[in-house]
């Protein structure tokens, strides 16, 4: 449950730009996992193949979870429990694309976030 709520917290402050943009605005997602991107790079040391792989995935959770956020806007539990079955599926294919080491160094940095919020 902790990693789940790390996990909303992080998409929602990488999402708070995308809330403002319009459903169309392929541009600013396309900046939005750049940046994501380059943030996990600083953390798990990808490859040049790693990288441009971990950016398409990144690129593809934050349209899903932009259009979660608007499809179940007025559900609060049903965004949840979707939002869980992203991360699920991000996490599992981020497994499939990045080393043993540099997972954990994902999952350390995530607890890290978890922890600084919690503060």
């Amino acid at each position: 449950m902790k990693n789940l709520s790390a996990f909303l917290l992080l998409v929602l402050l990488m999402t708070v730009g995308l809330a403002k943009a319009g459903p169309g605005d392929q541009q600013k997602l396309t900046s939005r996992a750049t940046a994501l991107t380059r943030q996990m790079a600083r953390v798990t040391p990808l490859n040049e193949g790693q990288y441009v792989k971990v950016r398409q995935l990144n690129l593809r959770l934050l349209g899903e979870v932009q259009a979660l956020q608007t499809r179940f806007a007025n559900d609060a539990a049903t965004l949840d429990q979707q939002m869980a079955e992203v991360q699920a599926r991000y996490e599992w294919d981020l497994a499939t694309i990045l080393w043993p080491r540099q997972m954990v160094a994902y999952t350390q940095a995530k607890a890290d976030l978890m922890a600084f919020g919690s503060r």
